[in-house]
């Protein structure tokens, strides 16, 4: 007696293939026109740093719209975030970019830093300003900022220059 198992097979065959078709759609991965993927994503942006117990955050300085240039001897925007993790208050006393400009203002003067809490320094208009810029600031490349706080010293970032653009477009340049 010989047996077929020729039905057995063809159906198993074709369970195997249904299966496998349905895992792709039940897996989310959102292909298609509106796949994320597809999307413009702002590059993690800033610089960051942790000088005792403060951590500063998204630091960056603001360029000028994509395709131009922030000339020498205008001004320029930094934006950043502190954190003070330390159970005593401190304070931002200075801001100092030696290569990049001939000033920097802090618009609020000194900024302190309560204990356990978050001063963040962001948009859209600037608290902190560099003034009689030496060279022109191109998206894309970096500049040297010295930060100075009351108790935690000192620590010199290299802050990225974002373009003006995307979700950047609504923060300021500074007041001409």
């Amino acid at each position: 007696m010989i047996r077929s198992s020729f039905g057995k097979t063809v159906a198993r065959r074709l369970l195997i293939g249904a299966v496998a078709l349905l895992i792709p759609a039940t897996a989310g991965c959102e292909a298609g026109f509106n796949a994320p993927t597809l999307e413009f994503h702002q590059a993690p942006t800033g610089a960051h740093a942790v000088v005792n117990g403060i951590t500063i955050n998204d630091a960056f300085v603001l360029g000028a719209p994509v395709g131009s240039v922030v000339p020498s001897g205008s001004s320029a925007s930094v934006f950043l975030s502190l954190f003070n993790s330390g159970s005593n208050k401190d304070a931002l006393v200075n801001v100092a970019a030696p290569k990049a400009a001939s000033s920097v203002q802090l618009s609020a003067g000194t900024v302190g830093l309560p204990a356990n809490s978050l001063v963040s320094l962001t948009g859209p208009q600037p608290m902190v300003v560099l003034s009689g810029l030496t060279k022109p600031l191109i998206s894309g490349d970096d500049v040297a900022v010295t930060l100075t706080f009351q108790h935690a010293g000192s620590v010199t970032l290299d802050l990225p220059i974002q373009p003006q653009a995307f979700d950047y477009s609504t923060f300021s340049p500074p007041a001409p």
